[in-house]
């Protein structure tokens, strides 16, 4: 029997445990959720079983809504964690209970118990107590109970949890031969990676409600599409690096994107998977046509023996400048991290700390590009309701994922700020997979640029009273270069989108990033530019073909553009009148390279724009 669930959603309260989950299981298939403890698999299974009614979408088993139907109309078994068998009853009387309630004759109830427990391996045992069995024969028990009356569809829930490994492993064994031999469509929930990847043929990862990725254990482990599912799964090194002409730049070395790497935008980040298996590990530097990339020299850190392999935890400088999400930076450490497993043998002799070895590369895979990444300051609370409304919306419009973010003024108000965060994030932010709390110390530029460092961040969200760009904007662009964004008032969409490339700017990074946003967004953009009265005609020329190229990288990335050429004097009035006369719902400024000397182009243009626009303001820095 097949199995279709469609916007699953379930609350208790304002705690949202499964958010919006859609999945379709094949007849005879056996599929497994996969995730930690809270994710929500659990509930979906038993609003499967029809154990818990959704809040919103509906269940589908063969064609048929059982939405609204109780268990027992939906030709279900469910096995639960805690075994649930009865205790005063025999172990045949168990497994023969439903088919008594069902009014099966006892002919039939002893011929199908007795095959049930020799299928389940306990011939013999029908006549015992369950307080004279194992915790691995209850759940055989149970299982067979399950089974009695033909199921079309089994659901588990953690079945195995309470076991020892070797019963677990038993009993896995077991499952997958009933399994296939009744051809019975199974959904089983776990926590436990291996168990997963022995049973599955498909496996679906959850994470804070939500379903994150489904696919077979073959290309979870090897071609995850999502960070959650490559930093859950396995032991895997990701990192972080960039887009750098057709290539990946990674700390000083620069990677090949493999064939059928999906496109990624110039400078985009760029996160790649390998697995500590294909790390390799030699005294010499790796020969240049060998199929090796080679990432450096790397320290040995720490070695444990585990039998035929050694897992090596090694630290390598030349990667400095990517960013490490597994294994995590070290605190008070700017080495990058690499785990590699290695048979035991393999090097020829006992790796110990502060060895030093070549590091290279067999293999990686570059994972899906994700949505942009938003830190949003609450620099003040209450919050602006403007900042905070705008601040959901373009986190939605670009699919990204989004910390809200607080610098404490002290110990004692840390506690106080984070549980303001999380009212914050609960009201604005629900729906949302991805939205992080954080608290930072120490002064408030300092603690914001430190966060916007480590945390690897596209956007910083700042309140309008940040307008005099002298502070935080100034140091996030010229320090880090990282793009501003400013919020004065609501908007209640992202469709229209205003690129200024005014007063000379040379205009590469604002239309770049501009038009990522727009191309996430759906949005249109006007591209436009303000020349001054009595400019040259060779810098006429020169303008429009700017522009062209401009219109043209937009076109490249899938958004609609028109352009606008107007004349006024001083720029800054020419951008401020078009952005009201347009109506638009964003204002991409760009801004010169991350250079101190460049003060004057803030107070001149950038201030002087911040301060008068009545519209969110993304302040774009050029990369140098």
């Amino acid at each position: 029997m097949s199995i279709r669930i469609e916007n699953l959603t379930k609350r208790y309260g304002e705690n949202l445990v499964v958010s919006n989950v859609s999945l379709e299981v094949a007849d005879s298939e056996l599929f497994v959720l996969l995730g930690g403890s809270g994710s929500g698999k659990t509930t979906v299974l038993r609003m499967i079983a029809g154990l818990i009614v959704p809040d919103d979408g509906r269940v589908t088993l063969n064609g048929r809504d059982v939405t609204h139907l109780p268990p027992q109309a939906r030709n279900t078994g469910f096995v639960f964690q805690n075994y649930s068998v009865f205790r005063h009853m025999t172990v045949a009387e168990n497994v023969r209970f439903g088919l008594k309630i069902r009014k099966v004759t006892s002919r039939e109830q002893q011929q199908r118990s007795a095959e049930l427990l020799e299928m389940v391996g306990l011939t013999g045992y029908g006549d015992r107590f369950p307080n004279q069995l194992s915790g691995g024969q209850l759940q055989r028990v149970a299982l067979a109970r399950a089974l009695a009356y033909d199921p079309a569809v089994l659901l588990l829930d953690e079945p195995f949890s309470a076991l020892d490994v070797k019963i677990r492993g038993q009993l896995r064994q077991n499952l997958r031969e009933i399994q296939r031999a009744l051809k019975v469509t199974m959904v089983l929930v776990t926590h436990d990676q291996e168990e997963a990847f022995e049973l599955a043929d498909r496996i679906g990862v959850m994470d804070r409600a939500q379903l994150v990725e489904v696919g077979t254990p073959d290309q979870l482990y090897h071609r995850p599409r999502t960070e959650f599912a490559a930093t859950f799964i396995g032991g895997g090194n990701v990192l972080v690096g960039r887009e750098e002409g057709g290539a990946i730049r990674l700390g000083q070395v620069r990677l090949p994107f493999p064939e059928n790497t999906p496109v990624f935008e110039a400078g985009a980040p760029v996160r790649i998977l390998f697995r500590p298996e294909t790390v390799l590990l030699q005294d010499q530097p790796f020969k240049k046509d060998a199929k090796v990339i080679q990432l450096g020299k790397a320290e040995v850190v720490e070695r444990t023996f585990a039998g035929s392999t050694q897992r090596v935890l090694l630290s390598v400088d030349g990667l400095r400048g990517s960013r490490p999400l597994k294994p995590f930076l070290r605190f008070g450490s700017s080495r990058t991290m690499v785990r590699c497993d290695l048979l035991s043998e393999s090097t020829g002799k006992s790796l110990e700390p502060g060895q030093e070895m070549w590091l290279g590369l067999s293999n990686f895979h570059v994972l899906q590009p994700s949505g942009l990444k938003v830190l949003i300051h609450a620099a003040e609370l209450p919050v602006s309701e403007a900042l905070l409304d705008y601040s959901s919306l373009f986190v939605k419009s670009c699919a990204g994922s989004a910390a809200l973010f607080r610098a404490a003024v002290s110990d004692e108000t840390i506690e106080r700020d984070l549980l303001n965060l999380q009212e914050i994030k609960r009201k604005w932010f629900s729906e949302f997979l991805q939205v992080d709390t954080r608290i930072g110390q120490g002064d408030e530029t300092g603690a914001i640029i430190s966060e916007a460092l480590q945390g690897d961040y596209e956007v910083v969200v700042l309140p309008h009273s940040t307008g005099v760009l002298g502070g935080t904007a100034f140091h996030l662009c010229r320090d880090l270069g990282l793009p501003v964004l400013l919020v004065p008032q609501k908007r209640p969409d992202i469709q229209r989108i205003l690129i200024c490339t005014a007063g000379g700017e040379p205009g590469k990074s604002d239309i770049q990033f501009g038009g990522r946003i727009a191309r996430r967004a759906r949005a249109e953009v006007t591209l436009f530019h303000v020349r001054s009265m009595d400019v040259p005609p060779e810098v006429k020329v020169r303008t429009g073909q700017h522009l062209d190229q401009g219109k043209d990288l937009l076109s490249a990335l899938g958004v609609s553009a028109e352009v606008k050429v107007k004349g006024a004097t001083p720029v800054v009035s020419g951008v401020l009148h078009e952005a009201a006369e347009g109506d638009y719902d964003l204002v991409v400024i760009g801004a010169p390279a991350p250079r101190a000397e460049q003060r004057m182009y803030w107070s001149d243009l950038a201030t002087p724009i911040a301060q008068s626009i009545e519209r969110p303001l993304l302040i774009v820095p050029a990369r140098p």
